[in-house]
């Protein structure tokens, strides 16, 4: 069960820190954290395909690879959302890891304004297998998020920033205590 730990509002909507399993939002879409080749077999990627369906997997192959900082949409299958937007963040080591990460929320955040969507979920994108430091990288994402909603229009209103583990999802509320 997610437990919502904080809910600010941001410019044009709001923020939600979530503890919780990503597959399980009931938001519009939820954001895969994708390696450029979209091959969806461990961690958040490989739950997403677990739970959702092969279906899953199968619209990805069609759409890689996808250059880090890029994001690009496929249906949910069994989930319960409508999509689900692959945003490729950066491996750390690979050089200017911090520009990509800010690009990859953008351009999931840009995926999801051209599918209409309103709410979203989001991990914590390149924190996991990929490395980047999880302080940095969750004020990152939370920053480009509070820049996003704070420009007006889009349909994008409610950003649901979900960890399954309390330690990222502490990282989380840091930053958007220090942001929002």
């Amino acid at each position: 069960m997610a437990r919502v730990l904080r809910h600010v509002e941001v410019g044009r909507g709001a923020i939600s820190v979530v503890e919780g399993d990503i597959t399980e939002e009931r938001t519009d879409a939820i954001v895969n954290p994708a390696n450029s080749s979209l091959a969806h077999g461990g961690g958040v990627a490989g739950a997403i395909v677990r739970r959702g369906g092969r279906e899953i997997q199968t619209e990805s192959d069609a759409l890689a690879p996808v250059p880090v900082g890029g994001a690009v949409a496929t249906g949910a299958g069994r989930l319960a959302c409508r999509y689900v937007i692959h945003a490729v963040g950066p491996v750390w080591g690979e050089g200017d890891e911090e520009v990509k990460l800010r690009r990859a929320v953008a351009s999931a955040l840009a995926r999801a304004e051209g599918l209409g969507v309103t709410s979203l979920a989001m991990p914590a994108i390149s924190t996991g297998i990929f490395g980047f430091p999880k302080a940095r990288g969750c004020r990152l994402i939370v920053e480009e998020v509070a820049r996003h909603l704070g420009s007006p229009g889009g349909s994008v209103v409610s950003v649901r920033l979900v960890s399954i583990d309390e330690e990222t999802a502490s990282h989380f509320l840091a930053a958007v205590d220090a942001s929002c």
